[in-house]
């Protein structure tokens, strides 16, 4: 399934439409901006250097989402191709990416992603779907960032050196949280591939990387990953399925995981590669004396595999390093 969703997923290329998309830098929102774009039977594609691909996605850059702010993203993609070919590009569909941006408001990914192929094909790329990522930032007392997204019969694809392949998950990088996070995402007979070296394949997981969960913050992964499937192949590869992943984090308030995962298989097929699923994973970072960790998560009739040298396999574990 997942090779016949590739070829006809590159077989769509040869018609390209323009990315309905929404975009914003150095704004302040205090009202309602809302993407309801429909994408059908289309291909957004950038080949070359430094591109970026957006799909019924919503860009935040260096903006600030007031108390009153409300930004939502409902936008439909069906049977298309998001594709990003060439170095450092970025291919997103149905999300939202946030650079430094701080909300006090609500920020909504409800998209949905039916029976399409995101595809990032060399050096650093990222291949975004159904998922909210932010750099930096923070989300204040009254912030309430929320991803809604269902993908259906989908593949979301990162192949070369460095790349991340995300799907129905959220991703943060040295971002300060005092508001409420929450991952409900649903992932449903989809693939989510990661292939080449230091590669990352995240479905329905929350991924943290540095900055702070404050006493008032609130973490929650309630993802629902079904008959899917999670690949990361290479060497030092990393394949996430309905886990919660932290490294460098200060943790004072909570951090729940409560996905589920059916009939599923989460796969690191290499050298030095970690496949988690329904986990909780802290490396480095701490736990203050107000935090709190609860692992929940229900894994059903699935698998979960790390095959080669020096690989790990995780599965409805925490695990403190």
């Amino acid at each position: 399934m997942k090779k016949k969703l590739l070829v006809s997923a590159l077989g769509l290329a040869v018609a390209i439409s323009m990315s309905a998309s929404t975009g914003w830098t150095a704004s302040k929102i205090d009202g309602k901006i809302t993407n309801k774009s429909t994408v059908d039977k289309s291909a957004n594609i950038a080949i070359g250097k430094n591109n970026k691909a957006s799909m019924g996605s919503i860009s935040v850059k260096n903006s600030t989402i007031g108390k009153t702010g409300q930004v939502l993203n409902t936008s439909k993609v069906s049977k298309s191709a998001n594709i990003a070919i060439g170095k450092g590009n970025t291919a997103n569909m149905g999300s939202i990416s946030l650079n430094n941006a701080k909300i006090d408001g609500k920020l909504s990914n409800n998209s949905k992603v039916d029976k399409s192929a995101n595809i990032a094909i060399g050096k650093n790329n990222k291949a975004n779907m159904g998922s909210v990522n932010m750099k930096g930032g923070s989300i204040g007392k009254t912030g309430v960032v929320t991803n809604k997204s269902t993908v259906d019969k989908s593949a979301n694809i990162a192949i070369g050196k460095g790349n991340t392949a995300n799907m129905g998950s959220i991703n943060m990088k040295n971002a300060k949280i005092d508001g409420k996070l929450s991952n409900t995402s649903k992932v449903s007979k989809s693939a989510n591939i990661a292939i080449g070296k230091n590669n990352k394949a995240n479905m329905g997981s929350i991924n943290m990387t540095g900055g702070s969960i404050g006493k008032t913050g609130v973490v929650t992964n309630n993802s629902t990953v079904d008959k899917s499937a999670n690949i990361a192949i290479g060497k030092g590869n990393t394949a996430n399925m309905g886990s919660i992943n932290m490294k460098n984090a200060k943790i004072d308030g909570k951090v729940m995981n409560k996905s589920k995962v059916s009939k599923s298989a989460n796969i690191a097929i290499g050298k030095g590669n970690v496949a988690n699923m329904g986990s909780i994973n802290l490396k480095g970072g701490t736990v203050g004396k107000t935090g709190v960790i609860i692992n929940n998560s229900t894994v059903d009739k699935s698998a979960n595999i790390a095959i080669g040298k020096g690989n790990e396999a995780s599965m409805g574990s925490v695990q403190v390093e």
